[in-house]
This record gives C-alpha cells, structure tokens and sequence, in this order.
C-alpha cells in the first residue's frame, strides 16, 4: 500500500539566502590601494616635514604661557610651626584652617592673567559619580521627588523625621570645592573676579534659577548639600547674575572632568584696577587660603596655579612634543625605507622578465 503524502498545511520555510542585491552579494565596485615604495615613501616624508614645524610652534606657544604652581595642600596653619591645615580639619570636621604661603614671581605675568585650583588623585570620572545629578533642578524646574540618579544625596533628615529634598541634589554638587584663595601683592590684595569663568553655553543654556526669590522659592522647603555651610542663595549674595543655581563656582565644578589630575578656572585678574593693567609685576606675593576642602583620604593633593595664555590657550608641552616626536619617526622610517628600497629592489625590467630560471629570491 503507498503511503500518503504528509501535508504541510501551507507552512513554508522561511530561506535564510540573503537577497540577490550587490550589496548583500558583495559586489559592490571597491578600491584598494597598492603599496609600492613610489607611494609610500613620499607619505613618511612629506609627513615628517610637516608634522616637525607644527610641534616647534606648538612647543613655542606652549612656553610663552607664564605659570607659576603652588601645592598647598600640607600647608602649615596660621600661628602653627608643626600642625598643618591638613590635619587640622580631620580633627575638626565642618570647620575651616587659615595658612598663608609667600612666594615670589621672578618675571612679569604679561597679559590676562588667570588663577586655577588643581586636585589629583581625584575621579571625577566615575560612572556614578558623573550620574548623580538632576538636570531640571539646575534649570531651575525645582520637583519636591529629585531625581533618583542622585541617591544617597538626594534627601536630608530633618529634625522631626521627614525627608527635605535637596537642591541642588548629586554627588557633585555635593563635593563642590569650596577652599577660599586671595592674593596679596607687597600687602596689596590682587583684586580678582568670580565672574567669566564658566562657559557661557553653560551658563546660559543648562543652568537657570526659579522665578522670583531664591530664597523664598528654596528655604524651608529644600535643603543644602550636606557638604555645604552655605545655602544655595548666599553663594554670591552681593550679585544676583552669579548666584545660585548660576554661581560660577558651581557651574565650572559641575562639568566634570576627564583625567583623574585636573585644574579648573577659579577666578580671572581685574585687569581694571591700578598697578594690574597689564598683568602681574614681578615681586613678593602671598597665597592666603581658607583651607575647608578634604583630600589626605583618598591621599589626593591641591595646587593653585597663576597662568597666562597663548593664542592656542594654556600651557601644554605634550602636544608640541607628540607632533615632533611622530615627524621624526616617520623620517627616520622613510630613510630608512628609502635605503632598503635603492639596495634591495629590483628594477621594473627585471620584475617583468621572469621565466622558469628566474631565482626565486
């Protein structure tokens, strides 16, 4: 007896061929080039002679930039010959150290000149840390729920239980440095400015502050950073452009940085008043700090730094130093290339005229 035909009930097998189209195909014109030494070599030369000039430039911008760098962070309290600042606050928690640091500027700061603080050891990097923040506060839509990116520094205990929200809320608003620098010149202060040190994008695109008073809007209704002993409306009181959720400090602290050793714009020379119009003189200075800012834990360090700046911006050597080291390489490869090729090639004729007794090296 025959067997029936089994029926497949209209089920078809889906093919797995790709379509018939040049793309998937892979036939597609394509273009590859070929590496011969009429090529090649020009490539190492002419990058050679050009990379070299363009790092000697770089390099001769880099070192008209004046910087002068002060590590303070062992520096030795005001009225103390063996305690530092350092040790002083993780004593004193929440309290501040005063300690001053002469120092002496051998050669004039021509131009505009600019004050950083530096931190090392510092990661600023990391994916929580860079995370924990909540954008529509510091645009100033203020919600009573921060968002939860900012956990654990989202909500403050208060004295009768309830959770106050914080504002602004994150790990980096938290950790905003706030050691305060002066300069004093022959007993002079060196009149400096808070303002013009963030990136106007920044300022006028992601940081805004709610309608009406700050202080009507925030008080006791959101909390502080636990970090801060200021609240967010006496960041800068005496003006109203750079206060609050538009405080420079805090704007230029926000925008994290990328290495774990970095420097950030802390304040910009008036350049309006007598005797700093056209910089800063050489002569005896000193550094006054209001020392707050915790770093022997995570055995990090802190700098103040004075610079000018080039037409290509701070000073940086490693730029300059790459392009020549690379012109250099790329030279010495071409020479040498070029050597191998006029000992070792052979001639168009002889590459053409091959036959069965042509050695096979």
């Amino acid at each position: 007896m025959a067997s029936q035909p089994v029926e497949t009930q209209g089920l078809q097998q889906k093919s797995k061929r790709p379509s018939d189209s040049a793309f998937k195909q892979q036939r597609l014109p394509a273009w590859q080039p070929v590496l011969t030494a009429g090529t090649v070599l020009p490539t190492f030369f002419i990058i050679g002679i050009l990379f070299i000039p363009v790092g000697v430039a770089l390099l001769y911008f880099s070192d008209e930039v004046s910087e002068y760098v002060i590590d303070y962070t062992n520096c030795l309290k005001t009225g103390e010959s063996n305690l530092t600042c350092s040790q002083y606050i993780v004593q004193n928690v929440s309290s501040s150290c005063r300690c001053e640091i002469p120092f002496t500027l051998e050669k004039d700061f021509v131009g505009n000149v600019f004050m950083y603080y530096g931190l090392s050891n510092y990661y600023q990097n990391h994916r929580r840390y860079v995370k924990s923040r909540d954008d529509d506060q510091l645009l100033g839509r203020l919600s009573p729920t921060p968002s939860t990116d900012c956990v654990p520094f989202a909500y403050e205990d208060t004295a009768t239980g309830a959770q106050m929200p914080i504002a602004p809320c994150g790990a980096i608003a938290n950790s905003l440095f706030n050691d305060t620098l002066t300069l004093d010149y022959n007993s002079t202060p060196v009149p400096l400015l808070n303002t013009g040190i963030a990136w106007p994008s920044d300022k006028q695109v992601k940081f805004r502050n709610p309608q009406g008073s700050l202080e009507a809007v925030l008080k006791d209704k959101y909390a502080k950073p636990k970090f801060w002993s200021k609240e967010l409306w006496e960041l800068d009181p005496n003006n109203p452009d750079n206060n609050g959720f538009q405080n420079e400090d805090l704007i230029v602290w926000m925008r994290t940085a990328a290495l774990p050793s970095f420097r950030k714009l802390y304040r910009r020379i008036d350049h309006s008043k007598p005797n700093f119009e056209n910089g800063l003189k050489s002569g005896q200075y000193k550094l006054l700090i209001d020392y707050q800012y915790p770093v022997s834990a995570f055995d990090g360090s802190k700098k103040m730094i004075l610079s000018t700046t080039s037409l290509l911006g701070g000073k940086n050597p490693f730029l300059g130093i790459a392009y020549i080291v690379v012109g250099c390489i790329c030279l010495i490869l071409g020479i040498a290339l070029l050597i191998i090729h006029i000992k070792c090639s052979k001639s168009n004729a002889e590459m053409i005229n091959v036959n069965p007794r042509t050695p096979y090296s």
